[in-house]
């Protein structure tokens, strides 16, 4: 019997696309169905690849017709840059092209590039994709009432990255934040939120987790300047690129710690940070960003605040971080939650209907 195939097409391996990719690649491959990866430039996500999946590094359109034409993909889902969507038609792929969004930013700025994109979806995609966001259903349904659309749970290894006991050698709370120097990720409310922390709990430490490949050189700027004007340097450690497989080590710690891992983005897809904490038994504190509701449930799984709400936010951060049998409730419940809702296996039975139904 011929293998079933699939290709995952994304612009760069980086931040939450290179971990879903790796992830599902691993669960498909348990069912039969075998995952390779086209990404259009290097990204530092490739310093995580293992062998659950083929990666390609091309943008030249002779490299991906030689690639689809000797695939025989069963089909090739398209994250985020509907263009491709015509490309691989005019290369000559004919079989099944869903186009999947896994974030897009502000909820009207999304909107609006799927607005002027539907021509494009229109033509050329089979279904469409989401991880359960709720404002890209939304989208969806009045832009494209007529596709085929699926949403499911990514996908999540808790057997790879789970909680790992640390060894701590000081007893300061540890606040940390993962993301990319963006508006979006909104890292001036954790500088603000962690500032103010740091008055009432001299020995907090800051963490903050990003690629500086991914930066926008002006937000860089910015950064350091508020940071400054804060007088936070001493308390703040920035960590670049660090290896997929050391986090569960560093979320367990800031578990540990008393802390919490601080999400402030305005919109979200699907955020792997958030899954990667709770498995690590390392609570959430999170903007009521979207794609976080079918993770975060309040005072369960994790913990809500309003975006732009300090005062919110350092209320709910003293309860995470001062009420016990709280903190350890949510820590137990997030982490059951995680491994049951966002399984491989749930993952691939989805996958698997959808590639059958379209």
């Amino acid at each position: 019997m011929k293998p079933l195939k699939v290709l995952f097409v994304y612009y760069l391996p980086s931040g939450g696309m290179d971990t879903l990719n790796r992830i599902r690649c691993k669960a498909l491959r348990e069912i039969g169905v075998y995952g390779h990866c086209l990404y259009y430039k290097w990204g530092a996500g490739l310093q995580n690849r293992d062998d659950s999946s083929d990666v390609r590094i091309t943008d030249s359109d002779i490299a991906i017709k030689q690639l689809i034409d000797a695939g025989g993909y069963e089909a090739i889902i398209v994250t985020t840059d509907h263009k491709s969507l015509t490309r691989f038609r005019m290369l000559g792929y004919y079989g099944k092209l869903i186009y999947e969004i896994q974030g897009y930013g502000p909820k009207e700025d999304a909107r609006q590039a799927l607005t002027a994109a539907s021509p494009v979806i229109q033509s050329h995609a089979s279904a469409l994709l989401h991880p359960r966001t709720p404002h890209i259903a939304a989208i969806f349904r009045d832009l494209f009432p007529n596709k085929l659309q699926f949403h499911f749970n990514n996908a999540f290894d808790a057997a790879a990255f789970s909680y790992r006991p640390a060894l701590l050698t000081d007893a300061s709370p540890i606040i940390a934040w993962l993301g990319r120097l963006e508006d979006n990720k909104n890292w001036r409310e954790f500088l603000q939120i962690g500032y103010q922390l740091s008055l009432t709990y001299p020995s907090l430490r800051l963490w903050m987790f990003h690629d500086p490949h991914l930066a926008d050189p002006q937000e860089r700027l910015s950064f350091e300047q508020l940071v400054g004007e804060l007088g936070i340097s001493g308390l703040l450690t920035v960590r670049s690129n660090v290896p997929h497989t050391e986090m569960p080590d560093w979320f367990s710690m800031i578990g540990d710690s008393g802390g919490f891992l601080c999400a402030t983005s305005k919109v979200e897809g699907a955020p792997y940070a958030v899954l990667e904490a709770m498995s690590c038994r390392c609570p959430v504190l999170t903007t009521d960003s979207d794609g976080v509701a079918s993770s975060i449930m309040h005072n369960r799984t994790g913990k809500y605040y309003t975006l732009g709400d300090i005062a919110e936010a350092l209320r709910e951060a003293r309860e995470l971080m001062e009420n016990a049998e709280l903190r350890e409730r949510i820590r137990t419940e997030a982490m059951s939650f995680v491994h049951m809702e966002f399984s491989p296996r749930k993952y691939g039975q989805h996958f698997l209907h959808m590639l059958q139904t379209i």
